[in-house]
C-alpha cells in the first residue's frame, strides 16, 4: 500500500487510478501528511458490499447492532414477526 499527497494525486489521477486498479493495492491519500481518504480497487460484482460496508450511516449502525448483541439486547426475528402477527 503507498501513499500519495492529495497534489501529486490532482496531477496523476489517471495513473494512480490506473496503478490501484490493476494491482489492487490501495493507495492512501494524505493531506499536509495526515491520511485524509483512500484510493481502493473495486470489483464491480461487489460493488454494492462496497458501498454498504463503507458508508458512515451503514458502519454506525453496524457498530450500534454489535453493541446490542454484546449486551444480549437482540432478538430473534421470527420471534419478533411471531410476536406482531399474534397482535394483529
Amino acid at each position: 500500500m503507498g501513499t500519495i499527497g492529495i497534489r501529486d494525486l490532482s496531477r496523476n489521477a489517471s495513473q494512480v487510478i490506473d496503478q490501484v486498479s490493476s494491482t489492487g493495492n490501495p493507495m492512501i491519500v494524505t493531506k499536509h501528511g495526515r491520511p485524509v481518504a483512500a484510493v481502493v480497487a473495486v470489483d464491480a460484482d461487489a460493488l454494492e458490499d462496497f458501498v454498504l460496508a463503507t458508508a458512515p450511516e451503514y458502519a454506525s449502525d453496524r457498530r450500534a447492532a454489535d453493541r446490542d448483541l454484546a449486551a444480549d439486547r437482540a432478538q430473534f426475528a421470527a420471534a419478533v414477526i411471531d410476536r406482531i402477527r399474534r397482535k394483529g
